[in-house]
């Protein structure tokens, strides 16, 4: 369950790769206008590999996570140059003039902005970067502020839209930057949606499509956000003492479905919530069915899973309180 210096290196061979390759690539933008800008590397010059702009993001936090904790690997050169080329405050301002033109608002809410936050965190962590990622962050910050406030429900998918996940990633930048403001609307959405949920119905998971457990992502959010006395009451509430399919990675027929494939994914972020919830033979287990198709499988799942099993391996290295 450790991100070891080899693996550590595989991984960031699949970033490395992926951050600057162009296609395929996914569009998922508003245009406003029949010239509207929307090739990709004019648009996201940070951002513009991975698939999409989001896989591009966590794609970028791979390579500073595995920098922060092998800071002595071999691709450490090619890692920093990327991330000088990428990092930039010039590229960063492109990235943030998008959000701020007409189709931005809404753009990769909230999972985008969420590991945007996340990558920012990191980059505080290491003391590298984050002054030219800085502005686009506090601005990412202060519309998650905002969509928080405006939610009056969560969104429980096993997707993007997932709100819990998302919280838990923007609470690692509001604690790694000292936002107090994040951090406390985060609480209180936390409290306002979670708190009152019980006997949930873990028969019902995982979806077709599912990357994320519902239910593993809000019982996460709710150990970071309540007293750990209040958490435990809470937690028997709500999960059953047979977890049923939850404890079971789930069967993945076509590794090359694009959709199919984020079950993949799913066994890595089960592993990832099951190590910090105490549950550490289920996120051995889950973490043994994910791994073998992160490296070298189809690109449906490669452009994205290596930051999940990034995030899994190294749960317990940089276990956030």
């Amino acid at each position: 369950m450790a991100l070891t210096a080899e693996l550590a290196s595989a991984l960031a061979r699949v970033a490395l790769a992926n951050v600057e390759r162009d296609y395929p690539r996914r569009l998922d933008q508003l245009l406003t206008a029949p010239d509207a800008e929307w090739r990709p590397r004019m648009l996201h010059p940070a951002f513009y590999g991975s698939y999409d702009w989001h896989s591009a993001v966590h794609m970028h936090w791979l390579l500073v996570r595995v920098l922060h904790l092998h800071p002595t690997l071999g691709e450490k050169g090619r890692i920093e140059a990327l991330l000088e080329r990428h990092l930039s405050a010039g590229t960063m301002a492109k990235e943030l003039a998008f959000f701020n033109a007409p189709g931005g608002a809404t753009f990769e809410r909230p999972y985008g902005w969420a590991w945007l936050l996340e990558l920012q965190a990191e980059l505080i962590r290491l003391d590298r970067w984050h002054d030219a990622v800085a502005p686009l962050a506090f601005d990412l910050a202060n519309r998650f502020i905002s969509y928080l406030r405006k939610s009056p429900y969560p969104v429980r998918a096993g997707t993007h839209g997932n709100t819990a996940f998302a919280c838990l990633l923007a609470l690692d930048y509001a604690q790694a930057a000292g936002n107090t403001g994040l951090a406390e609307a985060i609480h209180d959405a936390a409290r306002g949606w979670y708190f009152r949920d019980r006997d949930y119905p873990v028969a019902y998971e995982p979806s077709g499509e599912d990357f994320l457990s519902p239910a593993l992502v809000e019982a996460l959010l709710m150990k970071r956000v309540l007293p750990a006395v209040e958490f435990s009451a809470w937690f028997k509430r709500f999960l059953p003492a047979d977890l049923g399919p939850l404890a079971s990675p789930p069967t993945v027929v076509d590794h090359a479905d694009a959709k199919q494939s984020h079950l993949d994914g799913l066994c890595l972020s089960r592993a990832w919530c099951f190590t910090q919830l105490g549950f550490q033979d289920l996120a051995r287990l889950h973490l043994e069915s994910g791994l073998p198709h992160v490296v070298g499988g189809d690109y449906a799942g490669e452009h994205w899973l290596a930051s999940f099993a990034t995030l899994a391996l190294s749960a317990e290295a940089l276990k956030t309180p």
